[in-house]
């Protein structure tokens, strides 16, 4: 008798939670309808990388190619040094937007006047507001090697004037340092968060032990935010075929195609410019393959590494 009473409570207690929870899950039901209908639904055009592609037949009417599509991709001459330039830009982001915030929080976080603290921090926050479209411009004339203040302190110092939204060299650099820039500001508010959530009794006893204050960060405050620092970098990880395309398309040239077209460019061009639907979403499928299996590599390394688990 008890163990059935004891199961009828238990049942009672779920049906209570459950008619608790019901808003909650009708609340969700809007955000869901969205995701299915633009996320989900646009799977179906995934079929378009297995057929050849006639628009006037649609999705259901085109022939069927298999994998021929993926394999006139890889056999362009150009594919292959287009998925190098990705990988390297985005890996290059990547490490910066990881390193560069962490070394501006932990300095900021050392600031002990709260006025100047907030006047920088909202300083460099203030670009992440601020879209490429709007910053490209801004960018392209300071970075001008004819009227480009850039150029005109490069001058000033007795070097030549760089072209570096033409010069092929220079231009996935440019990229790399002016993308760190526009985002570190709001890497740099996770870590300042998740800076506050150290216990300051370990400092103190840091303090007690004889630490000053870079053994402090290297042993307390590194340590403490060692979590939000792999969160941050196994989400990274699933953009590393996302060059920035935004940014990328508004600042560059065919005059550095070799260096700094990326995946992104190049889909843009074959599938709106060129209507190679096919061959695009092929490219694009490929994309989104490579990027689960980074995402997935990346849990498994915060889990094997740092012992953190996303789920």
């Amino acid at each position: 008798m008890t163990k059935a009473s004891d199961k009828v409570t238990v049942r009672s207690r779920g049906l209570g939670k459950l008619k608790r929870e019901i808003p909650l899950y009708l609340m969700v039901i809007p955000a869901m309808i969205l995701v299915a209908i633009y996320s989900y639904g646009p799977m179906l055009g995934l079929g378009i990388a297995f057929q050849k592609f006639i628009p006037t037949r649609g999705l259901f009417g085109s022939d069927w190619i298999g994998l021929d599509n993926f394999r006139m991709l890889f056999a362009l001459p150009h594919t292959l040094g287009v998925i190098w330039n990705t990988i390297f830009i985005s890996f290059m982001k990547m490490v910066g937007g990881i390193i560069v915030p962490v070394f501006f929080a932990l300095l900021l976080n050392e600031v002990s006047q709260v006025r100047f603290k907030r006047l920088f921090q909202t300083m460099v926050y203030l670009p992440n507001f601020l879209s490429w479209v709007i910053l490209s411009g801004i960018l392209i004339d300071i970075l001008s090697p004819s009227s480009g203040i850039v150029n005109k302190i490069i001058t000033l110092l007795g070097f030549e004037p760089i072209f570096f939204l033409g010069n092929a060299k220079a231009f996935p650099y440019t990229m790399v340092v002016t993308d760190i820039w526009k985002g570190f500001g709001f890497g740099t508010v996770v870590y300042l968060a998740a800076l506050s959530g150290i216990d300051p009794s370990l400092y103190e006893a840091a303090i007690v032990d004889g630490a000053n204050r870079w053994k402090q960060t290297l042993h307390v405050t590194l340590p403490g935010i060692k979590g939000i620092v792999t969160l941050m970098t196994v989400l990274s990880m699933g953009n590393i075929l996302n060059g920035g395309f935004e940014q990328i398309f508004n600042m560059y040239s065919p005059m550095v195609y070799s260096t700094g077209d990326i995946l992104d460019t190049m889909i843009y061009r074959m599938g709106i410019v060129e209507m190679r639907y096919d061959i695009s979403t092929a490219a694009g499928f490929f994309k989104s393959i490579v990027s689960m299996i980074f995402v997935a590599v990346s849990y498994l390394m915060a889990d094997k590494v740092a012992g953190y688990r996303v789920f």
